[in-house]
């Protein structure tokens, strides 16, 4: 009887995993992208920086997980206007649900931490959030909902993942997402497909464009657009990023490690 029980158990387990996941045919372990960051400063588009992600094969409280990082760095340029040090980390598991994530950004003069620890007890989504201010406070919260939340790494992960093909033009995608002490109302809204040449060179792709889009203060502020390739991999190639003190683009520079062929770039 106890043997069935833990069966049952393990199952409910599995069951709740998956109702947040999504079948990964995007990407493999040991892929790596590099970007190139631009701000738009007095109407002219100037390198400020660079970002890299990786994503690799690990293991998070003894289960097969994949654990994805980014990193953003600004340059000298970009500091004499605002200070950027992002560092981001995910673990999700092979279906990529999100299991924690973490955020250490020093934007302007203001250093923070976000983190948040991910579980699923009877099919529902709890999460552990926790932010250590920029006054070094510690804040914590518990809360637990039905439907699934994301970060802003699980949620990257997941939409390379959609099949755009089922989509139209302005249908929206309900992608709740959550950081260190709140939860966000947004989505992702389907643009449809157009050819975009990349920046300081000829390489030309098919892509798909989504937008991110959050709810605050009772308005609807798109915070990025991004291209993907229009092929098996979803690479974001260019997103442009709406921030609050400008515009920003991040071009795709060099990739490696790719889990299916290149098909949407234009020869």
């Amino acid at each position: 009887m106890r043997k069935l029980l833990l069966i049952i158990a393990l199952l409910q387990c599995s069951i709740s995993f998956a109702q947040c996941g999504i079948e990964n045919t995007a990407f493999k372990s040991g892929e790596f992208l590099g970007y190139d960051l631009y701000f738009n400063w007095k109407f002219v588009w100037v390198k400020v920086g660079t970002a890299s992600m990786s994503t690799v094969q690990s293991r998070y409280k003894g289960q097969t997980a994949f654990r994805s990082s980014l990193i953003t760095r600004g340059n000298d340029k970009l500091d004499n206007m605002f200070v950027m040090r992002d560092t981001l980390l995910s673990y999700t598991d092979t279906d990529l649900s999100p299991l924690y994530f973490r955020k250490g950004a020093r934007e302007g003069s203001r250093y923070y931490v976000d983190e948040i620890w991910y579980t699923y007890p009877n099919a529902n989504c709890h999460i552990k959030q926790h932010q250590i201010t920029s006054k070094g406070e510690h804040l914590w919260k518990e809360s637990e909902y039905k439907d699934c939340l994301y970060d802003m790494m699980s949620i990257y992960l997941r939409a390379r993942n959609f099949d755009a093909s089922k989509l139209k033009v302005g249908d929206k995608i309900p992608l709740p997402i959550a950081d260190g002490m709140k939860i966000a109302n947004s989505w992702l809204k389907f643009g449809g497909t157009t050819t975009l040449k990349m920046k300081n060179s000829n390489d030309k792709y098919r892509c798909l464009v989504f937008s991110f889009i959050q709810r605050e203060d009772g308005e609807n502020h798109e915070l990025i657009r991004f291209y993907i390739t229009d092929d098996k991999n979803h690479l974001p190639v260019r997103l442009d990023m709406f921030l609050s003190f400008g515009s920003a683009k991040a071009y795709l520079t060099g990739f490696k490690g790719l889990r299916n062929p290149m098909e949407s770039k234009i020869d």
